[in-house]
């Protein structure tokens, strides 16, 4: 009887330990300036588990970076900026995009990736239990500002606080909102995002002028 209750003892461990890290175990993908990303399996998808920071897109012509705020209020096509043009900001938050760069057909995810759609979005959140709740499992617990409840990174996501830049260059809202493209589109001026917010658990979907600077994560094939 012990012989045997150590054998169930034994699967069970190790059936544990199999589930464990198979959820966390960490690859790596690389992007076209060759900048390497951590990724992680969250059910039947696998994502980035940093925020893109590639400045070329995949036939290796150049993003434009734009600082100036006029500027960037007039753009109709692809480009990036640092969180108040601080390469201080983008070292640890990564870039932010504007749609027509998501968009492009140059490219911007790595070979073998791209930018998850609206519905790529509904099932990373339906997995980790819906609007209420899944913010929390995908939010880092550490740079957000607040008492940040429910926020446990249990999936792996590891997603920040980056803020965004608004249409007209405004920059708003580091270190209590982390905002990030979809590839679909609503009509010719929007399109869909998720929002995650310092002051609870929730995963918000909404809409954004194609000019807002999102964060972006990518999704594997």
């Amino acid at each position: 009887m012990k012989q045997r209750n150590a054998v169930l003892v034994t699967i069970l461990v190790f059936a544990m330990v199999f589930t464990f890290s198979v959820k966390e175990s960490f690859c790596q993908v690389t992007d076209k300036d060759g900048n390497a990303y951590k990724t992680v399996v969250i059910g039947t998808q696998e994502w980035m588990s940093e925020n893109l920071r590639v400045e070329h897109y995949g036939n290796g012509d150049a993003i434009p970076q734009v600082q100036d705020a006029k500027e960037w209020k007039k753009l109709t096509t692809g480009a990036w900026c640092y969180y108040e043009s601080s390469t201080e900001n983008g070292k640890t938050y990564g870039k932010l995009y504007n749609w027509y760069a998501v968009n492009d057909p140059r490219g911007l995810a790595p070979k073998g990736w791209h930018i998850p759609s609206d519905a790529e979005w509904n099932v990373i959140t339906d997995y980790l239990g819906g609007n209420k709740d899944a913010g929390g499992k995908l939010k880092a617990t550490t740079l957000w500002e607040g008492i940040n409840k429910g926020t446990t990174n249990k999936s792996g996501f590891t997603a920040l606080p980056g803020g965004y830049s608004e249409d007209g260059g405004r920059f708003k809202f580091i270190g209590k909102n982390g905002s990030f493209w979809s590839s679909t589109q609503i009509n010719t001026i929007a399109a869909w995002c998720r929002e995650l917010k310092h002051t609870g658990p929730n995963i918000f979907r909404s809409s954004n002028h194609k000019r807002y600077g999102l964060s972006v994560r990518c999704v594997k094939d």
